[in-house]
């Protein structure tokens, strides 16, 4: 991304009534942040929704004082930042409508492995949530999971730290900008996992930890991970807001049980009772229903069915999957560059001829 192209979307997003959808919709039809800006009244207006209000503050060009301030401590401070059309911003949250337009982030995050996690819940971890905890990250240590969570208090803290004795990945996801730590005390970590993960936040250094930004945290933290995984938590609190956008986003969630008279298992049993988590007892419950596997199986060769039509669109899948083994239907739906509706028709129908199957969270492979 050129600063050019940084500043103009940077001051895009200032603007009074422009969030990620608005802005995404923005630079959709007019090509560019830049673009927008560009745009004459009859252009900006022939957007649906985008009226006389919105066209009036698109016409604030004070917005680029603050775009400027903000670029110049991006770049004093070696901030790395994501637009969410580039190749380096994440697979998983380019499917969400209101993933960030822009993500912030300090350390050495690498995404390229796609077994990332997310593991959360309340911030009076109990014995019980801090041993399963240990256990769960010590057993799925041979995959080389990322680890995500919120670098809060309680289970996010534990769960970065016993990643980090595994040698693990781990991104702390914050509800405020890359110049400070929130919660202070928790400074002491920041070096540590900055040399094999880091931190990620959509938000601006003008930004503090208010209680609104955790909430808009949270959709990061699902929206970047195959799975969420809640730890402990109460019949209310932020890791169940965090569980069911998750469930919006169409991923996989697990909750850990626990005693019906423990506080802090109520909102894991609620969950699994009402089928919005996967009981989660082990690390062999996820990597079983994410399809994981310690290391690959080594499968004969399977004769193929002779004389199998495919249309235009399931052979291109067909060949994906030939070429790639075994997939995400959110992934194969981003590098086939169709919608997941049309997908998950067109895999049903593959299913039935016989050229694919389905394998167990959410994954597909081809026969």
């Amino acid at each position: 991304m050129t600063d050019i192209e940084l500043l103009n979307t940077l001051a895009l997003l200032r603007i009074e009534g422009v969030g990620d959808i608005v802005a995404k919709k923005l630079i959709h039809h007019c090509g560019s942040a830049e673009a927008v800006f560009l745009a004459t009244r009859k252009q900006l207006l022939a957007i649906e929704g985008v009226g006389e209000v919105l066209y009036n503050k698109l016409q604030n060009r004070a917005v680029f004082g603050l775009a400027e301030a903000e670029m110049k401590f991006i770049k004093e401070n070696s901030i790395n930042v994501s637009f969410y059309l580039d190749k380096d911003y994440p697979d998983r949250l380019k499917h969400c409508i209101d993933g960030p337009v822009l993500l912030f982030s300090s350390g050495n995050i690498n995404l390229q492995n796609r077994k990332l996690i997310s593991i959360v819940g309340t911030r009076q971890i109990t014995s019980y949530g801090a041993d399963f905890t240990r256990k769960l990250i010590k057993d799925l240590a041979p995959l080389n999971p990322v680890i995500v969570s919120g670098f809060a208090y309680g289970v996010d803290i534990h769960a970065h730290n016993v990643a980090m004795e595994h040698n693990l990945q781990t991104i702390g996801v914050v509800a405020h900008g890359l110049n400070q730590i929130y919660p202070k005390t928790h400074k002491k970590y920041v070096a540590k996992m900055e040399e094999n993960g880091g931190f990620m936040t959509e938000f601006w250094s003008t930004s503090n930890p208010d209680k609104e930004n955790f909430v808009r945290r949270n959709r990061i933290v699902a929206g970047l991970t195959e799975a969420t995984i809640i730890i402990e938590s109460a019949d209310k609190g932020g890791s169940l807001i965090t569980a069911n956008i998750a469930n919006d986003y169409n991923r996989d969630v697990f909750a850990v049980p626990g005693r019906i008279t423990d506080k802090y298992s109520q909102g894991c049993n609620n969950l699994i009772k009402t089928q919005k988590a996967n009981l989660l007892t082990s690390a062999a419950d996820l990597i079983y229903i994410l399809n994981w596997e310690l290391e690959e199986k080594k499968q004969k060769p399977v004769q193929k069915q002779l004389f199998i039509t495919l249309e235009v669109e399931e052979q291109k899948v067909y060949d994906y999957l030939q070429k790639n083994g075994k997939e995400l239907i959110d992934i194969i739906a981003l590098q086939c560059e169709m919608p997941i509706y049309r997908l998950s028709s067109l895999l049903l129908t593959m299913e039935l001829k016989g050229v694919i199957r389905p394998l167990p969270g959410k994954m597909f492979e081809a026969i």
